[in-house]
């Protein structure tokens, strides 16, 4: 019974995170599904959706680490980065994705960039 009741709380937590507006913390998780899980199943369920790249983690500058869904611009795309921009709120704390801005870097010679991880951080439309 244990390998069903994870897999609905991966479906729960899964799209919990691909509804909301904003990227969501394991303690924001923790709290709207407390009855499906502990902390340490959501830990692991975390990683799992990480690891299967349905999610991606975002670290604020505050030091959270926050999950959003990843958006899959083509279906065809096995593996796809997340180049895009995140912007995080020094007021209200909210995080979201930018994927409409593309950050642009270069790195000298001989170098291998493997994962890029862009946050703004200011106020957003809501707390300005």
């Amino acid at each position: 019974m244990k390998k069903s009741r994870n897999t609905l709380a991966k479906a729960a937590i899964l799209e919990l995170i691909s509804q909301s507006a904003v990227a969501l913390s394991h303690a924001e998780i923790h709290k709207a599904n407390q009855e499906l899980c502990d902390r340490v199943t959501i830990y692991r369920i975390l990683d799992r959706l990480v690891t299967e790249d349905m999610i991606h983690k975002i670290a604020t500058p505050e030091g959270t680490v926050k999950y959003a869904a990843c958006h899959h611009h083509h279906l065809d795309e096995e593996h796809h980065i997340h180049n895009h921009v995140h912007f995080s709120c020094e007021k209200c704390h909210s995080v979201v994705c930018l994927d409409s801005v593309q950050p642009t870097y270069t790195v000298p010679p001989n170098y291998l960039v493997k994962e890029v991880n862009f946050t703004l951080s200011g106020l957003c439309p809501a707390c300005i």
